[in-house]
């Protein structure tokens, strides 16, 4: 078993959250996709209530409008040579009383979001994708808000890119925000030329 095999396996059979406090409200499953060939990473969230009942990351409707920002089909996103999908949290977190996902449990990134760095090495092109994974990667190298630091994406190099979670939640952003579809045409871009490139001309295995 690779390195990478057996930190999925930890990953999948974590229960941390489970005895934490408060512990997480439903049986930890977490969900991801990782692959060691992987060229793009997806560092969101956490899986929504379909995610976690389907263990399939982005089965529902921001995972359809995150795939319609990158371009790309289902099949293309569910290739693991193309995405690595690592969310902040790993399990679905619960719900708040207006029915909106709670944030990622905190127990999560510290435990395994570095393990992961160091075994994705044919990653290219990271996508933070809302606030928590912006804060997690960015840090302080980040603009005074989401809204700024994802205007201002080109000075985090062609390696990174930080987006708005593709959630209903921000419908009213998008729409306030024209700005940001002119941006995703660099996106697309930068995604088709990843997963459509052949590999093996370029001597990589």
């Amino acid at each position: 078993m690779s390195e990478l095999e057996s930190l999925l396996t930890e990953i999948r059979s974590c229960e941390v959250c489970a005895h934490a406090t408060p512990p997480l409200p439903v049986q930890p499953n977490p969900v991801l996709q990782v692959g060691p060939r992987s060229k793009i990473r997806i560092i969101s969230q956490a899986p929504g209530t379909i995610a976690h009942a389907s263990s399939l990351p982005f089965n529902d409707p921001s995972g359809r409008r995150l795939r319609d920002w990158l371009g790309v089909t289902p099949a293309e996103f569910y290739n693991v040579e193309n995405f690595a999908i690592t969310p902040m949290g790993f399990c679905f977190p619960g719900q708040d009383t207006k029915g909106g996902d709670l944030p990622p449990r905190r127990e999560c990134a510290p435990l395994w979001q570095s393990k992961l760095d160091t075994q994705l090495e044919s990653v290219e092109f990271t996508l933070l994708v809302g606030m928590y994974a912006v804060k997690h990667v960015l840090g302080s190298k980040g603009e005074r808000n989401l809204t700024e630091t994802v205007r201002n994406w080109h000075a985090y190099g062609p390696e990174i890119m930080p987006l708005p979670h593709p959630s209903w939640r921000n419908n009213g952003w998008i729409k306030r925000h024209d700005w940001f579809a002119a941006e995703l045409t660099e996106l697309r871009r930068r995604v088709s030329e990843l997963i459509t490139r052949d590999d093996t001309d370029i001597g990589i295995r």
